[in-house]
């Protein structure tokens, strides 16, 4: 299950969802809250124009229509970790899913968690697992980023490493390559 928090910026974002498509390292899972609260957190925190989150939020639906879980809403009465992110534990119950990817760690505190056989984890640690799984369908991806965007793999990686700087480290580590200061 992947958290707003995880698909608001765009660098780790774009990383993440390209993983998840063909090879696919993973099945990306999200709700409609978790999707509302990546608009409000596209226009209102970070400036977006509204026809570039709409147009955001049209691309995850139709590329990923399998990631949205529904059918949750009762289940948050049930759930203990912190309130704002109630609805977030609730979809990954309805899904069976095993993880959630969160930058906010605390809001998913472990007793929360285990009931459900749920655990949380930090997106840098989650794409440093999916590098040691196939680091290289990662740098693949990476590339493909690199290329898209006019830039070496490298800056790519140290564009990611300004909201991730432990998963930019480890690759930049594990491929020898020094990171550009951007």
């Amino acid at each position: 299950m992947l958290d707003a928090c995880v698909l608001a910026p765009a660098s780790s974002c774009d990383l993440l969802l390209r993983l998840a498509e063909t090879p696919r390292l993973y099945v990306p899972q999200w709700s409609e809250d978790i999707l509302a609260e990546v608009k409000r957190t596209h226009t209102e925190k970070l400036g977006w124009p509204d026809d570039l989150a709409a147009y955001w939020q049209e691309q995850v639906r139709v590329t990923f229509p399998e990631a949205m879980v529904s059918g949750y809403g009762k289940l948050v009465e049930v759930c203990e970790n912190d309130p704002k992110d109630r609805h977030v534990l609730a979809a990954a119950i309805k899904a069976k899913v095993e993880l959630i990817v969160t930058s906010n760690l605390k809001h998913f505190p472990k007793a929360a968690l285990e009931p459900w056989g749920i655990s949380a984890t930090h997106p840098s640690n989650y794409l440093i697992t999916l590098y040691s799984m196939d680091a290289g369908v990662v740098v693949a991806k990476l590339s493909a980023i690199a290329q898209r965007r006019k830039m070496t793999p490298e800056m790519a990686l140290a564009h990611i490493g300004k909201t991730l700087p432990a998963f930019a480290r480890h690759v930049a580590e594990a491929l020898n390559w020094d990171l550009p200061t951007v």
